[in-house]
């Protein structure tokens, strides 16, 4: 199993104090501790993601559940109305990012902020988040992480002018979060709220 390199302290931390309550002899910390040492190695997996490619599709960012799919206004980087299709992932949930365009990052914007559920409709408006805007042949798409209840951080891969492709790895957030995709009316949406995605296989829209 192929694991997100930014993993690799955390899983060392919690084996470290497992490998400390058996040699202590501490037997019962270390069988309640034994499913949150192995939880952590799952939380960072990284697998690889094949799926249908194209500039015509847009693609899950994430993995989890549609919580919301909404026209809202989005000043930044669109200037205008748009389509929000908004993934809710959970601490079970595969938590590397992918691109769901190919394209060029011509905007990326981090802001600082609260840490409420998710899943909430606030969280998209207070929470800390990291905003990558990208240029494509067909548009222009948004795509915003957004910590959750107990992510603490957001890690973004590229800066402004890079070329990226769709279905590679974007970034991570750490224990548990939303990602948002902003659409232009050019793009039809596939989804609806309570569907399930998978970051780099499932088609969230396509351009008309």
């Amino acid at each position: 199993m192929r694991i997100a390199r930014e993993g690799w302290p955390f899983i060392g931390a919690f084996w470290a104090l497992e490998a400390c309550f058996v040699l202590l002899g501490f037997s019962t910390a270390a069988w309640l501790w034994l499913p949150v040492a192995i939880w952590v190695v799952a939380f960072f997996r990284d697998p690889v993601r094949e799926g249908p490619r194209g500039d015509q599709l847009v693609i899950a960012p994430a993995d989890g559940l549609v919580v919301s799919v909404r026209t809202i206004d989005e000043p930044d980087f669109h200037g205008r109305e748009v389509q929000r299709v908004s993934i809710f992932m959970n601490v079970f949930n595969v938590h590397v990012n992918r691109y769901p365009v190919s394209g060029t990052i011509a905007y990326r914007k981090y802001t600082p902020g609260a840490f409420v559920n998710a899943a909430a409709e606030k969280a998209s408006l207070e929470n800390e988040q990291s905003s990558v805007g990208i240029t494509t042949t067909r548009g222009k798409v948004l795509v915003r992480q957004i910590a959750g209840l107990v992510a603490r951080r957001i890690i973004t891969d590229h800066d402004e002018g890079t070329a990226v492709r769709q279905g590679e790895r974007m970034g991570l957030i750490r224990f548990g979060s939303r990602v948002d995709v902003f659409l232009p009316s050019g793009a039809v949406v596939k989804v609806a709220e309570g569907e399930r995605t998978t970051a780099g296989v499932s088609v969230i829209a396509e351009w008309a």
